[in-house]
């Protein structure tokens, strides 16, 4: 099986908690709650119909940003962007037991976040992507390999998801590259049938 987070977002067919239930149903085991531009109560109302979905399939539960959120709804981590707080200090606030990933586009990025004690990277984007606004410049397959193969010479061994406008037949090309899985979003949501699209990413 690809491990495969998914990222919410909504479309005119489906809302931030069906994407996650029928990513959930197609055999996702991490959901990345996203929510940019909703207030916090919004985010919380879905945080509470998606975290008991995410504990029947026992898959983890990440909300996007916001720290003091992740806390109080005891979600199993948290994913900040190059823009949000540092993960040293989301670590303070959240102690040891969260989870925390951080956006990634370059090495500095990746060595930066590794310092700081980040568990993962979410580095991208692979490609241009509508579901992202300020998008970084585009890394392709080649920057992959760069980035991973830089990592492995300085003995920063954290696992790098791939991320921006990942489809399904991108995924060996990607899996080569040594990258530890994918993250994706669009191209589950705009599928005629999310859930099968899903179960084919993960493989099952």
């Amino acid at each position: 099986m690809i491990p495969v987070q998914f990222i919410t977002h909504q479309n005119e067919r489906f809302g931030y908690v069906d994407g996650a239930r029928m990513a959930l149903q197609g055999g996702c085991k991490w959901i990345q709650l996203r929510m940019k531009g909703a207030t916090d109560d919004e985010v919380r109302a879905a945080a509470k119909a998606i975290q008991p979905l995410c504990k029947e399939q026992e898959a983890v539960f990440v909300i996007d940003d916001r720290v003091a959120l992740a806390k109080e709804l005891k979600a199993d981590g948290v994913h900040l962007g190059k823009n949000d707080m540092p993960v040293s200090e989301a670590r303070r606030v959240l102690g040891e037991d969260f989870i925390i990933g951080g956006t990634a586009n370059t090495y500095d990025d990746i060595e930066r976040l590794y310092r700081e004690g980040a568990d993962y990277i979410g580095c991208g984007p692979f490609r241009f992507t509508t579901t992202k606004q300020n998008l970084a410049p585009v890394l392709g397959l080649e920057g992959y390999f760069t980035l991973v193969n830089r990592m492995r010479a300085a003995g920063i061994m954290l696992p790098v998801v791939a991320i921006g406008g990942i489809r399904f037949e991108d995924i060996p090309d990607l899996m080569r590259t040594g990258v530890r899985g994918i993250a994706v979003s669009g191209a589950v949501l705009g599928a005629p049938d999310p859930v099968a699209e899903m179960r084919r990413m993960v493989g099952e």
